[in-house]
């Protein structure tokens, strides 16, 4: 299949990219992990009704006409248990987490209090029954289910799994992604400095937007224009759930990539997208492994990455939301594209004088030049349909660093 709209080959991908099977993991080793099953609570937490402030536990009743002296009967502290019952004219000292004695139906804060003489205390206000109170089961339920599956570990999570004592959890398994750059002209990171080579940067560019999402990818080195060396690589790399090629992915006389790919069993499924940077990229499946020709320029290479190959890996580690987060930004200043492709512009974004955002782009928009995409905080995404977008005017932007994922792309391909 040829040319395709990034929605339609984002379609194609995510069809052929399906959750692997699960793991039971250690709690301290399942961040960034989705849970593959549901997750209970043990206990009613908190266990019993408890002080939500340090205070003093008393009966609502007592207060008709603040202020009002009350007699201190016991001190109660985050682990006691409480010894005594109050009583009309009676409260109790109690820090913030301890059990609320039984007769007390309302805590009051230190700060609205004043100490007395001979263990008595000056209530300043009046306060209404449950007043500062965590009752029994507020946090969660015997038996209730917690986390449902699906649930991404977020710091936040790993506290609730804890609270439940989950000493190990059950999650999708994380896919095995390996790749591979090609090209005569590449250097390697190892290799002597030669002014007539290119730094091979998409192996390290790439292997880091991988481990960005928790996964620790295979770097097979650099296969050379030679098709019985090419195949050799690219037989290592079906072995793995995932296989990104960077490079010779078009339609030039020594592009091997894709005859090889097809000679060793893998099905094309397209190899061309109407997007700029990007255009040459190619998807295809074996009866294992996703692959993913990814254009050899390497701001080609990470943008295609962020809207083809992150969503899938994203499905197969178990994840709901696939896509990164899309906000509205003004344009600091016109952007003029070429017609019919969607277009991926870098930007930096800044707050204007009302606060909202302001996308300004990085510089040129060469897709060699990937100091752009150290410096982008997003991609500024022009419609296809569209010939640009005028200063002060809404555009999209695709956020490229954070945690926070979206359901859906979040941007359109015409107007």
């Amino acid at each position: 299949m040829g040319n395709l709209s990034v929605s339609a080959a984002q379609a194609i991908v995510l069809q052929h990219a399906a959750s692997l099977g699960v793991e039971r993991v250690k709690l301290e080793e399942s961040l960034g992990r989705v849970l593959a099953e549901d997750v209970r609570a043990n206990r009613d937490q908190p266990p019993y009704d408890v002080s939500a402030m340090d205070g003093f536990a008393l009966r609502s009743a007592d207060l008709v006409s603040p202020p009002t002296p009350l007699n201190v009967i016991e001190d109660i502290k985050a682990g006691d248990k409480p010894t005594q019952t109050l009583s009309a004219g009676q409260c109790a000292r109690i820090m913030t987490g301890a059990p609320v004695p039984v007769g007390a139906d309302a805590v009051i804060r230190v700060e609205d209090t004043r100490e007395l003489p001979d263990d008595r205390v000056e209530i300043l206000r009046s306060v209404a029954v449950g007043n500062d109170i965590r009752r029994r089961g507020e946090g969660m339920r015997d038996g209730q289910v917690v986390l449902a599956a699906g649930s991404e570990i977020t710091p936040g999570v790993i506290g609730v799994l804890a609270t439940v004592k989950a000493a190990h959890v059950v999650v999708y398994r994380r896919p095995r992604v390996a790749i591979l750059s090609t090209g005569n002209e590449l250097e390697g990171l190892d290799e002597p400095i030669d002014p007539s080579k290119i730094p091979n940067s998409n192996s390290y560019a790439l292997m880091a937007q991988v481990q960005a999402l928790g996964i620790e990818p295979v770097l097979l080195g650099i296969a050379r224009d030679d098709a019985q060396e090419l195949a050799g690589f690219l037989k290592h790399g079906l072995e793995f759930d995932v296989l990104l090629v960077s490079g010779g992915s078009s339609v030039g006389v020594h592009d091997y990539v894709r005859p090889t790919l097809e000679a060793l069993g893998v099905s094309m499924h397209f190899w061309r997208v109407e997007m700029r940077p990007g255009h040459p990229v190619a998807f295809g499946t074996s009866d294992t492994s996703l692959v993913f020709g990814l254009p050899g320029n390497p701001v080609s290479s990470m943008v295609c990455f962020e809207q083809f190959v992150l969503p899938a890996l994203r499905r197969m580690m178990g994840s709901a939301r696939l896509f990164r987060r899309t906000l509205k930004a003004k344009l600091a200043h016109p952007v003029r594209i070429y017609p019919r492709r969607t277009e991926f512009v870098r930007v930096v974004l800044s707050r204007d004088t009302t606060g909202e955002y302001l996308a300004t782009s990085t510089g040129t928009q060469s897709s060699g030049a990937l100091i752009s995409m150290a410096q982008a905080d997003g991609l500024l995404v022009v419609p296809a349909t569209s010939s640009g977008i005028a200063e002060g005017e809404w555009a999209t932007v695709q956020l490229l660093d954070g945690t926070a994922y979206q359901n859906e792309p979040g941007f359109e391909e015409s107007l």
